[in-house]
This record gives structure tokens, sequence and C-alpha cells, in this order.
């Protein structure tokens, strides 16, 4: 496939972001799980590299996806950067630079299916999603963190990834499903060198990290962080978001991320989700009236369960005001 806009480019060929981004004054609808949206249209992500092998394999099935979340009401798109490393694509036979500039095609992908809308649609916003090193690991550890390594490594890790992405020029970074509070630090403080806005958000269980430690720690870590636009949690039961996007309004006073899993259970011994969805709609509303400002979906979130999601969110929009009690405004991305 050709990629059909230039490395960073706009939809409107621009390089870089395209109008700005608006105030999180009022709820943007995100995405779902890129993931199971692969998956239901007959490509299932699997190996050290997840959903990111469609870089390589299938790039038109990610056009494809992205496309499929903006016709069910999305206006973010997260890129398909969540699981690459220069690692996982070595294993491929991709080295170096011809590895970074896989990293920056999911950019460009996902730009593309901006692009191929029908003219006259909303704006719509690409993060580069920033997956943790647990992901990379594999064995579940990126739902428990706690890696065994130093800052230094996880610094050296995520740096080449950081460098490609936001070289592509994506609107943002998304640091995300972070289960490990010593890695979000290493993160927020690299974040700042590449000049983009930064939502970070915690994979949790209950009201703690998947390390342990108290959500509220994390949470007052990314205050005073330069360029950290929005905090939250996502790959997390939706039982858990509103009480979490409640704490991230208070402790920071920014808008809050929220995108769950759809709430059924992954059985590790007979390896399929099991039970009930319980990712509600009707629960969006209070979700925005606790300060949440981007809400989507995550694990088994495709386009179709995100559809009445992103619906909720719109609907929750008029009139929402303040992102928290005692701010005056949300601040704007860029």
């Amino acid at each position: 496939m050709t990629d059909p806009t230039g490395t960073g480019a706009s939809p409107d060929g621009v390089p870089g972001a395209g109008a700005g981004l608006p105030p999180l004054t009022e709820p943007l609808p995100l995405d779902g799980g890129l993931s199971a949206q692969l998956a239901a249209a007959g490509h299932e992500p699997g190996g050290e590299l997840w959903t990111a092998a469609a870089l390589l394999d299938a790039p038109d099935a990610l056009v494809a996806a992205h496309g499929a979340f903006l016709a069910a009401g999305a206006r973010v798109l997260l890129t398909a950067s969540y699981q690459v490393s220069r690692r996982g694509f070595a294993a491929r036979g991709v080295l170096g630079a011809e590895a970074d500039g896989l990293i920056g095609r999911s950019v460009r992908l996902a730009r593309a299916a901006v692009a191929a809308r029908p003219a006259g649609g909303e704006q719509v916003w690409v993060a580069g999603s920033v997956g943790p090193y647990g992901a990379v690991l594999g064995g579940g550890a990126e739902y428990r963190g706690r890696y065994g390594v130093g800052a230094r490594e996880l610094e050296r890790f995520h740096r080449p990834r950081l460098e490609a992405l936001a070289a592509a020029g994506p609107d943002l970074l998304a640091l995300e499903t972070l289960p490990d509070q010593d890695e979000s630090a290493v993160l927020l403080r690299m974040a700042p060198e590449f000049g983009l806005p930064v939502w970070v958000s915690w994979t949790i269980e209950g009201d703690r990290t998947r390390d342990g430690r108290p959500l509220e720690e994390a949470f007052a870590s990314a205050v005073g962080v330069p360029g950290v636009v929005a905090v939250g949690v996502n790959c997390c039961r939706p039982g858990d978001v509103g009480p979490a996007v409640e704490s991230a309004a208070s402790i920071t006073g920014l808008p809050v991320v929220a995108y769950p899993n759809s709430g059924e259970t992954w059985d590790p011994v007979r390896r399929r989700w099991t039970g009930p969805p319980t990712l509600r709609p009707e629960a969006v509303a209070g979700w925005v009236r606790a300060g949440a400002r981007l809400i989507g979906g995550c694990c088994r979130v495709d386009a179709e369960r995100l559809a009445p999601v992103a619906a909720a969110v719109r609907e929750a929009a008029p009139g929402t005001g303040p992102a928290s009690p005692g701010t005056d405004a949300a601040p704007p991305f860029g």
C-alpha cells in the first residue's frame, strides 16, 4: 500500500496537526480497541508486535479499522503503535531506520483513514499510542508491572519509540495502559522533550494501579508536568471508571481520559473471554459530570460496541461546562 499522506501530514497536507486542538470543555469520543476491530474484520492480532504486525502485513486493514471507528462516531484515533518495539520488528527482520519508519507509518495510516472520509466531516485528531514495556515482554506483564528493570533500561526501551512516533507528527501522544508507576515516572520525565501534548492513563484494579500502588499517587505524579493535558484510566473494568475519574479530576484539575474494556473476563486457562459485556452507554453521563472529556473503549470494544458509547458522549456534550470543580476552562491540547 502507498501511504496517501506524507510523514506527519494532516489530511489537508499540512505537516503536523492541522487547525490546532480545542479546549476540552466538552467531551470527545475516542475510538475503541484496535485489536477488537481488526479481529472483527478477520485479522486476529498476535505475536510480539500485536496490532503493529499489521503495519507490515495488512496496512489496508488498519486503515479500514480506523475508518470503522470514525463511522461509529470517534473523533480521536489511536495509532497502531501500542506494542511496537525495535526488538519486535527485529524478530521480523526489520531493523533500525526501517523499523522507525514503520512506527511513523502508524500515524500516516490513521491520517489516511481521516482523509478517506467524505468531505465536510468533523475534525478528527490522531493520538500516537505508547504502550508499556510489559506489553513487549508478554506473559501478562502489562497487567502486573514490577518488571524488575531500572529506570535507565525503561528509558532505553521507550526513547526510540517516542522519537519515531513524535517525528511522524501525531496531534498528541497517548501514554496508555501503564501498570507500573515507576515506568510512568520515566515516561512523564521524558515526554516534555518531544514538544507534543500528552495524555497519560493507567490500567487499574479498583483504586490501585496494577503494581499495587494507590491510584491517587499516579495522578499526583502528573501534576505540573509540561505538556500533560489529560490523565485517566484505560484497559480496566467499566465499574472502576467512575471513582477513578472523580479522583483524577480532583487531584489534577485536568480533563480526564477514560476508555475501559468491554467488561468481559479473560480466562487464561481456556484462553478466551467469558461473561457478558458490562460497558453501558448509560454510565457515560456520570463520567462526564465527574470530569471525563476523552471517552472511548479498549479491549473487546470494536466499532459496533463503540457506537452507542460515542453517541452517549455526544449527548452529554451540550452545556457540559468545566472539566472539574473550580476550573474555569479546561486547558487546550496545544
